[in-house]
């Protein structure tokens, strides 16, 4: 049986895209499948009390620097969003619903990420984010009420509070079996934990 390695995320986290951008090659190596499990990084923070990083001064003015870094490190573009924060709960409802209704799950992450991170995009506006899905191929109508859908809001709800009793506390979040791993600077650990 093939290992997996499962990949807690959220759109709204810089290091989470870097992750995204990092973690199929890594799988690829060793043979693994990626579980892709959306959840609310801002319900993850009011649970178990953490923060965003750009809240802390000093963190937050160094983060820019040290997000270049790993972005040169693994050949991504990155740029800082000037919108940043943006509220993601509308577009992780639409993760969990693009990942219930099927084909079209890689194809929205990969908009949403480049959005955010590559050209970057105020995904926070709902005329910005309707544009965005359009560009992609994705009816905005039909993501609208995707999103309002009672099924995908419920199936986010319980990504995020299994992610909470699992013990995540932020994102990227990886598992390897039960073994846990915070942050997308952890992604070595988790190549060699698939790699047993």
């Amino acid at each position: 049986m093939a290992k997996t390695v499962e990949f807690f995320f959220d759109f709204g986290s810089p290091y989470t895209y870097l992750a995204y951008k990092a973690l199929p090659a890594i799988a690829a190596a060793r043979g693994a499948q990626i579980l892709w499990r959306p959840m609310l990084l801002g319900g993850v923070f009011k649970a178990t009390g953490n923060h965003s990083p750009v809240e802390i001064p000093a963190k937050g003015k160094w983060l820019g620097q040290d997000l270049q870094r790993w972005a040169a490190r693994y050949g991504a573009v990155f740029r800082n969003n000037p919108h940043f924060p943006i509220n993601t709960l509308v577009l992780m409802r639409g993760a969990a619903g693009m990942q219930l209704r099927g084909p079209d799950f890689g194809k929205y992450v990969e908009a949403i990420f480049r959005a955010m991170w590559e050209e970057p995009r105020n995904l926070g506006e709902p005329r910005e984010l309707a544009e965005v899905l359009r560009q992609a191929g994705f009816d905005a109508d039909a993501f609208l009420a995707l999103v309002s859908d009672a099924a995908v809001k419920e199936q986010l709800r319980i990504n995020t509070e299994e992610a909470v009793a699992r013990g995540v506390f932020g994102a990227p979040t990886f598992f390897v079996g039960e073994e846990m791993f915070w942050g997308q600077d952890r992604l070595d650990f988790v190549a060699e934990a698939l790699a047993k």
